[in-house]
């Protein structure tokens, strides 16, 4: 990663995923969780403090250093147990390093937008959920709004180089169901905020 993605992004996004807002949608999102959980995108650990106390270890997937020192507070405060797992490559896209059926509950808040191969991505969620498990997701993503779709398409070029490669166009429901996930639970939101940047997908999936 550059200075600029691997420095500046994630102090940046700590602080802008870090408001009221964003902490009361994220504990919406999170609020089933439970079991063994694998987060995609742990970052500073934002959902930590909010998971319930059904949840009795975190595994967290996070490349960026920066995030995780960032994060290092936060995992001090928690009495839940958190291991950091890598991936099987140093690509963001690669497959987790995790068994079959490993996880009771996946949890991805603000991240789907980011990594380069979704698809696959998705494709390890089912992979490393064990029957009856569910995949919580918490994401920003293309709007129905006519407007507010053209300008984030006007955008999303302008996103990915300012945000290390997140995109606005997404369709984060169809991504999900196209990996062989159901999607079961589903709702709309809009933070304060520009629009284009502001459209939520947060659902509820299982394999």
């Amino acid at each position: 990663m550059n200075l600029w993605s691997e420095h500046v992004v994630p102090r940046v996004t700590d602080l802008a995923l870090g408001t009221a807002d964003v902490r009361a949608v994220r504990a919406r999102a999170v609020e089933r969780a439970r079991g063994e959980v694998v987060e995609l995108g742990f970052g500073s650990g934002p959902t930590l403090p909010l998971y319930p106390a059904a949840v009795t270890s975190v595994r967290a997937v996070e490349p960026s250093a920066v995030a995780r020192r960032l994060g290092a507070r936060r995992m001090a405060a928690t009495s839940i147990p958190v291991r950091f797992v890598g991936l099987d490559s140093s690509d963001p896209s690669a497959d987790l390093d995790l068994p079959d059926a490993t996880a009771d509950t996946v949890v991805s808040t603000f991240t789907l937008c980011t990594i380069p191969d979704v698809e696959r991505a998705l494709r390890e969620v089912r992979r490393v959920l064990r029957p009856g498990g569910v995949f919580l997701f918490l994401e920003h993503g293309l709007s129905p709004e006519p407007s507010t779709a053209r300008w984030q398409h006007r955008l999303d070029g302008l996103q990915q180089r300012l945000f290390a490669g997140c995109h606005l166009t997404r369709p984060i429901d169809v991504l999900v169901r196209d990996a062989g996930l159901t999607v079961t639970d589903l709702e709309h939101e809009s933070l304060r905020g520009p629009g284009p940047m502001s459209y939520l997908y947060r659902g509820v999936a299982t394999p």
